[in-house]
């Protein structure tokens, strides 16, 4: 039971690693704004759901309520020439408020009102099947043209720039995308848990670059595999590690300083400076 609540949880938070993925390692761009679009994600359904509304249609809302999440920070970004890191930080600062107003309050419990997860079909069926299409969806996108202007746009922009494409109008949109899937992850773990908080969003930065960076480390021929594969299997991983810290005696106090932990050992093995920290002690010696 506990292995299967930990494979639907890394499920529900693959997704909102995929579009952590998409402003991060394909846009070059450290976004914030997913700290507070994962909890916008969960408020929009929260406060739908409790008015009745079809949990499908409250999820589409959701996800658009994430694109305009990420349209103010790519705006603000390019038009107002704010720092990338800093912009996200201002529209993530200023989502805590939003969520909110949104919910009426900081919390809306979720076990009395129909959602997704309330059906005959077992949570890991629907998690298996959002994911899927998310993971199709993003194969495709990546494949078009689009996708792979939005792909040079991370590595130059000075190259896109010469192919006649508007960067900017181009990095607002993948910021959109990007947060419009971490919405979407927020609205399915709020009805999976069986409610919404405002503060559930806190870290979402981190735990989404921890998985990435765990899964680029497994799978280094990173060439075979797709990047959703790649974030799938890296949200897996951090989810067992995290798994496997609390039952060992860990308090959920610790988990925010066990993730940091893990990133930092993660890259400091992948870039070699434990190596070359020693190989430099003994040259000296």
């Amino acid at each position: 039971m506990l292995l299967l609540g930990t494979i639907e949880q890394s499920l529900i938070f693959a997704i909102m690693v995929m579009g952590v993925y998409i402003s991060f390692k394909i846009l070059d761009f450290p976004d914030m704004t997913v700290d507070g679009s994962f909890p916008l994600g969960a408020s929009i359904v929260a406060s739908c759901l409790v008015k009745g509304v079809n949990p499908s249609l409250a999820l589409i809302i959701a996800i658009l309520g994430g694109a305009l999440a990420g349209f103010i920070t790519g705006f603000i970004h390019v038009k107002f020439k704010i720092a990338n890191i800093l912009a996200g930080i201002i529209v993530m600062t200023g989502l805590y408020s939003i969520n909110i107003k949104i919910m009426g309050k900081a919390n809306i419990s979720l076990f009395k009102v129909n959602h997704i997860f309330n059906s005959q079909t077992k949570p890991i069926i629907i998690i298996l099947i959002a994911i899927i299409i998310c993971k199709i969806c993003l194969d495709f996108l990546l494949k078009t043209k689009f996708g792979f202007i939005l792909k040079a746009l991370g590595d130059n922009e000075t190259l896109v720039t010469s192919l006649g494409v508007n960067k900017d109008r181009l990095k607002i949109y993948g910021l959109m995308i990007s947060n419009a899937i971490v919405s979407l992850s927020g609205g399915i773990y709020a009805q999976y848990q069986g409610f919404a908080d405002v503060g559930m969003g806190t870290g979402t930065i981190v735990t989404g670059l921890a998985s990435i960076i765990i899964g680029e480390s497994i799978l280094k021929n990173k060439k075979i595999f797709k990047m959703t594969t790649i974030v799938i299997v890296g949200t897996i991983l951090y989810k067992a590690i995290i798994t496997i810290a609390l039952k060992i005696g860990f308090n959920a106090s610790d988990l925010k300083l066990i993730t940091s932990i893990i990133v930092i050992s993660i890259l400091g093995l992948k870039n070699n400076n434990l190596f070359k920290i020693k190989k430099g002690v003994i040259k000296n010696a």
